[in-house]
């Protein structure tokens, strides 16, 4: 399911010259082939706001062969950026306003950089509950990113997230709960989902929310879950449209946060990513800062080059087969208008016609 670019943005280039397909305009209008418009609230911050809208991309690019793909970025004006930023997201990133009244197929929703241990106290509360509000009555279905979990689940749900503790972070294997359900029902039983978080809802919450758990890891907890009607909303706690690299730079930012005074002690590694050749590259660059720091030396480089060609990427397929499935049934039950959620034979409380019911009461 080829992504079209339908403007200027810099994301199509990138992923021409990575050897994605990438149908220009009038090549697409040639074609018979339906159209399906997702939108992408990107409410990362400025470091990581084209990483993270050029790992949804690829991942939407790549999941299906079934239509076109026009892919709407948007952002929300209560989140602060910088000039630069700013200026990038006026130029390519549509405004709210005009997704609403255009309408969406589907909606993908990022996490975000969350300031304080209060969800409803930061800036974006109030926009994003807008946005996911409008998505529920005019959208066929929405897919929640980590914190955009969080977020859906304290406002909607009523389940605050709870802390860790300390971060979780690293790959970890994950078994589908509900082998029936057309999301996850091509997948492997058993598959690999990095996370990346300091908090997390329990599968007590999801339950307790009336959700259905998809997918689950022993380590890290629920990963997919979805609404109680079975599609309408999607929930990732996990983050399988990380780059190979995603961690590794996670990783080398705290260690250089780390170096700088910015954090007490020196990051863990995430678990289960690098090897043992690459662990050991790692530990000696962590004797050689500490021993840098304590004699007053300038600091040696991060061993980036010596780590990247021995990572393995072990969860994109997964990914791309979870988000596939989620774009063929929007395509099979989503309107041809896209203001409209749903073909007119669709119940909107059981969309996939799974006898799945909205508890009453």
């Amino acid at each position: 399911m080829p992504i079209v670019a339908h403007n200027e943005l810099p994301t199509f280039e990138r992923l021409r010259e990575e050897g994605h397909k990438i149908l220009e305009p009038d090549h697409a209008l040639q074609q018979d082939i339906r159209e399906l418009h997702i939108g992408l609230l990107n409410m990362m911050p400025d470091a990581a706001l084209a990483a993270t809208e050029r790992q949804f991309f690829r991942l939407i690019g790549q999941s299906n062969q079934i239509a076109q793909f026009y892919v709407h970025p948007f952002t929300l004006d209560a989140l602060e950026r910088g000039p630069i930023t700013r200026e990038y997201v006026e130029r390519f990133y549509e405004p709210f306003e005009k997704i609403r009244a255009e309408g969406l197929d589907a909606l993908v929703i990022t996490g975000a950089n969350v300031m304080g241990p209060d969800l409803a106290g930061q800036t974006f509360w109030e926009p994003l509950i807008e946005v996911v509000d409008w998505a529920y009555h005019n959208v066929s279905s929405t897919l929640c990113s980590c914190l955009a979990t969080h977020a859906v689940l304290q406002f909607r749900y009523g389940q605050r997230r709870r802390p860790l503790g300390e971060k979780r972070w690293g790959v970890y294997v994950h078994r589908v709960i509900d082998r029936s359900h057309p999301l996850v029902g091509s997948v492997n039983t058993l598959f690999d989902v990095p996370h990346s978080r300091f908090n997390e809802i329990g599968r007590d919450q999801f339950e307790a929310a009336g959700l259905h758990i998809l997918a689950e890891s022993e380590e890290a907890g629920v990963h997919l879950a979805v609404s109680p009607d079975g599609f309408r909303q999607v929930f990732f706690q996990g983050h399988p449209e990380y780059d190979i690299i995603s961690l590794l730079k996670e990783y080398k930012r705290e260690v250089n946060r780390f170096a700088a005074g910015e954090r007490d002690q020196y990051p863990p590694v995430p678990e289960n990513y690098f090897g043992v050749q690459s662990r050991a590259i790692l530990d000696e660059h962590r004797e050689r800062i500490l021993d840098a720091l304590d004699q007053g030396r300038d600091l040696p480089a991060f061993p980036e080059q010596h780590i990247v060609d021995r990572l393995d990427n072990t969860w994109h397929d997964s990914g791309e087969g979870v988000l596939g499935n989620w774009m063929g049934l929007i395509y099979q039950v989503t309107h041809n208008d896209r203001r409209l959620p749903f073909m007119s034979h669709v119940d909107p409380d059981d969309p996939l016609a799974l006898s799945w019911r909205r508890p009453r009461g």
